[in-house]
């Protein structure tokens, strides 16, 4: 119930305004959020680095309007790494195709997201296309297959409480695609997502093994301990290696401080904008003790 109605906020304006437009809200929200500049975040990305941890970033927007707008996106992302590698830091870059133009029209979204692929191969980066809600599934596979860049460049993200996610995965794994296994954040119905926890984390954990003994290198993004401790448990009992475990920035820094030391690869996903809303909102829906962290500290104050 909570979560289902933290997602309905997350899609209001309303509550947007009232909580973007407050100095606290701000505050509390940067627990989650890089900043809303790239020089905040690239100050975030500098200090992780330093202490192991590698980053992947994402400049936050969603569903943009107007083709000029989704030009501006494809751009903002082009100087984004362009400024990875001018300072030679270790991060990725995660991207939405709705923020490239997807819901406008497919054809700019790809062209965008080719223009992207292309730099990242300049700089021998990489680029991860976002997954986002069930009615852009399958136009994001669509353009992901479509742009056909190296698997080295451009990877995907794919959701585990969606009930097509097992054939979704068989058929990036026949493309040798580079995956990034989530649970999911949408708010979807029973009847393409799993509605039980217990069945998204079985699926998970399915998924997981079939990435892992894949051979090709794969991202478990997930802050559950249980998922983590069986994902270590299947590499390790056939000396799987060549994976990383990803977290959001922000959320269980003990459990990957200690992933670190224990000598796995963590990257963190890193966020930054001005159109933090909708992305704080699903952090908070995601994991209640979130919600209870930050009241807690609202509170305090």
């Amino acid at each position: 119930m909570l979560r289902s109605f933290l997602l309905y906020l997350s899609e209001r304006e309303r509550p947007k305004r009232l909580l973007t437009g407050n100095t606290r809200g701000r505050r509390l929200a940067s627990r989650f959020i890089a900043g809303e500049k790239l020089e905040d975040a690239l100050q975030v990305i500098r200090r992780v680095n330093a202490e192991g941890f590698t980053v992947t970033l994402d400049c936050l927007g969603e569903s943009v309007h107007k083709p000029v707008e989704a030009e501006a996106a494809c751009q903002t992302y082009l100087d984004l790494l362009d400024r990875l590698a001018a300072e030679k830091l270790n991060s990725h870059a995660s991207v939405k195709l709705t923020q490239l133009g997807l819901a406008i029209d497919e054809k700019l979204a790809e062209r965008n997201l080719a223009r992207l692929a292309e730099c990242a191969a300049r700089h021998k980066n990489f680029v991860r296309v976002d997954m986002e809600g069930s009615a852009f599934t399958e136009s994001t596979l669509r353009v992901f297959y479509a742009v056909n860049a190296p698997r080295d460049t451009v990877g995907i993200a794919i959701q585990a409480y969606l009930r097509r996610t097992k054939a979704d995965v068989q058929e990036l794994l026949k493309h040798g695609a580079r995956i990034r296994l989530v649970k999911g954040a949408y708010n979807e119905p029973a009847e393409i997502a799993f509605a039980l926890k217990r069945d998204v984390d079985d699926n998970f954990q399915r998924l997981t093994e079939k990435l892992l003994a894949s051979g090709n290198y794969h991202a478990i993004a997930t802050h559950d301990e249980r998922m983590i401790a069986a994902a270590k448990s299947f590499a390790t009992a056939r000396g799987i290696s060549n994976f990383e475990f990803q977290f959001l920035y922000g959320i269980r820094r003990d459990l990957q401080q200690q992933l670190i030391q224990q000598g796995w690869r963590v990257r963190l996903y890193v966020p930054y904008g001005r159109e933090w809303y909708a992305y704080f909102m699903r952090r908070l829906a995601e994991r209640p003790a979130n919600l209870l962290f930050l009241m807690r500290n609202l509170i305090r104050k």
